[in-house]
């Protein structure tokens, strides 16, 4: 029997141990960690300008690495001061940098100031360290499946939605022409993602999303398992290409007799408010017509998936989307002003202007070319090239990153003109390396005090998409060996990016969804979604409500250009909204410098919070992809684990933090778990509770453990396994 000291004493003895001083927002690190051989710097700042520009902080002149539990200390090091104590613009903060990167050993750690008696968020250094957060955010595309059920076993308990969304009459199943609503223009058109905060769903925003998808699994093919958790998950096929073809296949069905595909399916009116969840949403929902622009973005995105199914031995349905995108870029060039109108559709319009809708030519040529060799797709290519702007202009730009990503595609196809190729090759490497407006840095330091520039001009509704797409830009200069001296530089560039996106900002927020399970001590708690929607008791706000939103959503990103609607003047000083304009501070995100135009908050109209925290399919995409070139294929099978349908998804546990005993909910499986474990923060197992078959919970005896967080996982019979944190206190 292991014997184990009293909890007293173990408590006594681990408070002579308990971490340093008191965790302050004014250190920011990023909250997951970092892999053992990358640069790794702390920002430490003093607010001078924005909503905390009162909160007052100096660094000491010298900070420290300190193991988390143990307090052994690792490295202790100078603060460099940023920019010579220069106020950074785009924070208004003057800022420090403290250097860690010699710390290279797997643990857990903070960062500790002395000299202010404060410390950091806690963080993990390992090689693995963004696994189950990269599993997180690509689960985050399959709770935005419109046209499906989502059950406890796959989505977990707290965001289960047990019925099918928009399958109703009037709905999916037979959606009518909104022009022409007759039975003979009714077709089905179920499945696709809700694009974003809505239940619409749009075929030439697919582009983009798709293209950072289908080219996240060509870069780094070895690094998508098969155990994500969806309902595909098992069945041989990397469940980052199921959850691609859960959206191809319904652009096939977009599709019309003649290779024409439709642009839009919406609803026809204005619903009064958020509807969750999505499948008690009854209203109608009609089609536009066939577009030139949405045909040739269905091809392009076909023939690009087609190479990848085909990589993966699907070769029956490869051979569906090759048919598919040659009979449809046919129809497009046969039919090339053709626009399908928006009248009668609620939402935006997602017609394309000409030079975009030249560009989703260009690509849909390229991409076929790469899958069927056929010279005719090389010479119009060839011949069109040059209409793209990064030829043009001769610099890359980040909003048109899928764009540049399929002229960069050139390279892999059989016999490129080697002329072209080098033109493309050129200008690409040019902007990035040569620092223009947009790229700066490349991979210079000193250009942004939290390390992931982006020009200030950028900033703009949705700008975290656009830092995902200037992370992938850098990442593609070692995709195709660019630059190779300086390929280490891009690689720390990018990373500086994930560094932002987990906590390393102004705002020493992690821009995902309810992340505290996975590490982050302050991640979104709301985000503007139909489901996760502003008054729900389930699901409104993470620590207030009983769920809050699924975990790892990317919302929109700071805004410099929110404002409340214009129905409410002088700061909402109308009569009939001043109580609801009252009840909400919107400063910030207003009157903010960029990188602090951003509140936590999911207010409807009029205040209108969607220009700040609703979630997109192409902000999702854009963040996989960059997560995933930090990601290694060895991590594989370290987050969630469920190799058959038997699986629990989802651990929840109360109280938390925990005292003496920890009662343990299994939720979302269809089996209870056969063992219990407990892990301390160096991954050794602490205790072992079996468990009797046929209970729907347990609890399990804490009191023996020292203070400090811990990890428990749920093992099942079928191999499965769970995992989720908590915190012993004493």
């Amino acid at each position: 029997m292991r014997t184990l000291f009293s909890p007293i004493l173990f408590c006594l003895s681990f408070g002579l141990s308990a971490q340093l001083g008191t965790q302050t927002d004014r250190i920011a690190v990023d909250q997951f960690g970092y892999r053992t051989g990358d640069e790794k710097i702390a920002v430490i700042s003093d607010p001078q300008v924005g909503y905390n520009a009162a909160e007052n902080y100096a660094s000491g002149p010298s900070l420290e690495l300190r193991e988390w539990g143990s307090n052994a200390l690792v490295v202790s090091a100078a603060a460099s001061p940023w920019n010579g104590g220069q106020q950074h613009e785009q924070s208004g903060d003057v800022v420090w940098w403290f250097d860690f990167s010699t710390a290279t050993t797997a643990g857990s750690y903070y960062v500790h100031d002395p000299a202010n008696n404060t410390r950091s968020h806690r963080f993990e250094i390992d090689d693995c360290v963004y696994a189950d957060v990269l599993t997180t955010a690509l689960r985050a595309f399959y709770y935005q499946r419109c046209g499906t059920d989502k059950p406890a076993a796959y989505a977990g308990a707290g965001w289960s939605d047990p019925a099918l969304c928009h399958v109703g009459t009037d709905q999916d199943l037979n959606c009518r022409l909104v022009t022409n609503p007759l039975p003979a223009n009714e077709r089905d058109l179920h499945g696709c993602w809700h694009d974003a905060g809505d239940h619409n769903k749009y075929v030439n925003w697919t582009y983009g999303v798709l293209s950072d998808l289908l080219l996240a699994y060509w870069e780094n093919p070895g690094v998508w398992g098969d155990d994500s958790g969806i309902p595909e998950s098992g069945n041989g096929i990397p469940d980052l290409l199921d959850e691609v073809k859960y959206e191809l296949d319904w652009l096939l069905r977009m599709r019309l007799p003649d290779g024409s595909v439709i642009g839009k399916v919406a609803v026809t009116t204005s619903s009064s408010g958020s509807i969750s969840p999505p499948s008690v949403d009854v209203n109608v929902r009609r089609h536009s017509g066939p577009s030139t622009s949405a045909t040739y973005s269905t091809a392009a995105v076909c023939a690009l998936a087609s190479i990848q199914f085909e990589a993966v031995g699907q070769t029956t349905y490869a051979q569906t989307l090759r048919d598919a995108a040659i009979a449809s870029y046919d129809w497009a060039a046969a039919n090339p002003n053709v626009f399908s109108t928006n009248a009668g559709l609620v939402n935006p319009d997602p017609e394309l202007g000409t030079y975009d809708t030249d560009m989703r030519h260009l690509s849909a040529a390229l991409y076929l070319y790469a899958t069927t060799g056929n010279t005719g797709y090389r010479t119009y290519f060839d011949a069109h090239y040059t209409d793209a702007h990064l030829l043009q202009w001769s610099y890359a730009y980040p909003f048109e990153a899928a764009d540049q990503d399929m002229l960069l595609y050139y390279a892999n196809c059989a016999a490129p003109t080697p002329a072209v190729l080098d033109a493309i090759q050129d200008a690409y490497a040019s902007s990035l390396s040569a620092n223009n407006a947009d790229n700066l840095p490349a991979y210079t330091d000193a250009t942004d005090a939290y390390g992931a520039y982006l020009a200030t001009n950028n900033y703009t509704w949705g700008s975290n998409t656009t830092k995902g797409h200037q992370a992938n830009m850098f990442n593609t200069m070692n995709t195709y060996g660019l630059d190779g001296a300086n390929a280490a530089n891009y690689e720390k560039a990018a990373a500086g990016f994930v560094h932002y996106f987990h906590g390393v900002n102004p705002n020493n927020t992690v821009y995902l969804t309810n992340m505290g399970a996975f590490g982050a001590e302050r991640s979104v708690n709301s985000i503007y979604h139909g489901w996760f929607t502003d008054g729900s008791a389930l699901w409104d706000e993470a620590g207030v409500s009983t769920y809050g939103p699924a975990p790892g959503f990317v919302p929109g990103g700071p805004n410099p250009t929110y404002d409340w609607d214009a129905c409410c003047p002088n700061n909402c000083g109308s009569v009939q909204n001043n109580a609801l304009c009252i009840a909400e501070s919107i400063e910030p995100p207003k009157n903010q410098p960029a990188q602090k135009s951003w509140k936590d908050f999911n207010t409807n109209w009029p205040i209108n919070s969607w220009t700040v925290t609703e979630i997109g399919i192409y902000t999702q995409a854009a963040y996989v992809r960059m997560l995933s070139s930090f990601y290694a294929p060895g991590c594989l099978n370290t987050g969630i684990n469920a190799p058959s349908a038997a699986r629990a998804l989802e651990l929840r546990m109360h109280p938390n933090p925990a005292q003496d005993l920890l009662i343990i909910d299994h939720l979302g499986g269809t089996s209870d778990p056969v063992r219990l474990e407990v892990l301390d923060v160096r991954g050794q197992v602490v205790l072992i509770a079996p468990v009797r078959a046929g209970r729907a919970g347990s609890s399990l005896d804490i009191s023996a453990l020292p203070e400090g967080p811990y990890v428990i996982r749920a093992s099942y019979q079928d191999g499965g396994s769970v995992s989720a944190r908590f915190v012993k206190i004493c």
